[in-house]
């Protein structure tokens, strides 16, 4: 009787065990990894946790910075990445495989400062920021920045300039930007995601120029929105294709992205808006996935969270929402994930 029982145990217990291997199976198909852009990182992570409550998938994404996202999609170490800029064709190539870029925020570039004794509201325009860049506009009291803010009494303080110092989307948007409104910086530095800079102070990731603009007095650098309102620092209001002071918000944003032309890929550059309400660095942000994926129903169901019910984080975390038009066609694409 002992026998048969412990026989009738060791079956139930194989039993269970086969059980629990078939659910940790299902449990690691069901899991992502993701990895790029720092600017999306404070809505990636409010959406990775929504939908995880949610659906209960395992969703891991690392802040890494967009060349280092688009080089782990590359070589098939993350299911998606997220970047700042889109793949360049010579990228797209070295993938071997068709990807998909899928706009999921409308995001702005601030420049930012800390100026003791200046608190918000300094005009800037992008030929000045160019300059700036470019080591030619080195003082605070230089007149190409004063007159651009009538009744700001600039200090005598040499400028203190920082930058990103790993391959960054937020970078590309900026020298995207830089490189349409100054043939110097264009001849010079020119748009990249990185780019050898003349001079200044390298950060990693938009959290590590934010802490450089805080530790160093009169400095100046480049974080995406969220990053400086998250951190208390001071923005420039920078001067649009329409001679407006446009400070970057959702709505700046929303405006600079309004009848822009998407291509059918949905790689395309916003920067420099002809829209008179536009502020003039905006970008969208994008997921880039395979067409192909052994994670493709996983990625599909993420995907089309983020491009509805995750939409409604967007404003609260300082980015646009994607027009409904542009994320229909989007959903179309994602249900050609195989």
């Amino acid at each position: 009787m002992n026998f048969k029982r412990n026989i009738l145990m060791s079956a139930v217990a194989a039993m269970i065990a086969l059980a629990a291997l078939s659910m940790s199976g299902a449990a690691s198909a069901q899991s992502l990894t993701g990895g790029g852009s720092t600017f999306i990182n404070p809505v990636m992570q409010t959406w990775i946790a929504n939908y995880q409550k949610a659906s209960g998938v395992s969703i891991n994404y690392q802040a890494i910075g967009s060349g280092a996202g688009i080089n782990g999609l590359i070589n098939k170490t993350l299911d998606f990445a997220g970047s700042d800029a889109p793949m360049k064709n010579e990228e797209i190539t070295q993938a071997g495989s068709p990807v998909l870029h899928l706009p999921v925020v409308i995001g702005t570039v601030c420049v930012a400062y800390n100026i003791p004794g200046i608190g918000p509201g300094i005009h800037l325009s992008g030929p000045v920021l160019a300059d700036i860049y470019l080591g030619k506009v080195t003082n605070w009291s230089d007149p190409e920045i004063t007159k651009l803010s009538p009744g700001t009494k600039f200090p005598n303080q040499p400028i203190y300039v920082t930058h990103r110092s790993d391959g960054s989307g937020t970078t590309f948007i900026l020298t995207d930007y830089l490189s349409k409104v100054s043939d110097d910086f264009k001849s010079t530095v020119g748009a990249g995601k990185s780019v050898k800079w003349p001079l200044g102070l390298g950060g990693k990731g938009n959290e590590g120029v934010a802490g450089l603009i805080k530790a160093h007095p009169y400095s100046i650098g480049y974080i995406e929105l969220a990053y400086a309102v998250q951190n208390v620092i001071p923005y420039a209001a920078i001067q649009n294709t329409k001679g407006k002071f446009i400070y970057p918000s959702v709505e700046t944003g929303t405006a600079a992205a309004d009848g822009a032309k998407i291509p059918n890929d949905f790689r395309v550059s916003i920067t420099n808006t002809p829209n008179a309400g536009g502020y003039p660095i905006t970008s969208f942000s994008w997921v880039i996935v395979y067409q192909n994926s052994n994670q493709g129903p996983a990625l599909q169901k993420f995907l089309t969270y983020i491009l509805t019910t995750g939409q409604d984080a967007n404003a609260a975390l300082d980015y646009g929402t994607i027009p409904q038009g542009l994320r229909d066609r989007e959903i179309a694409k994602v249900n050609s994930i195989k």
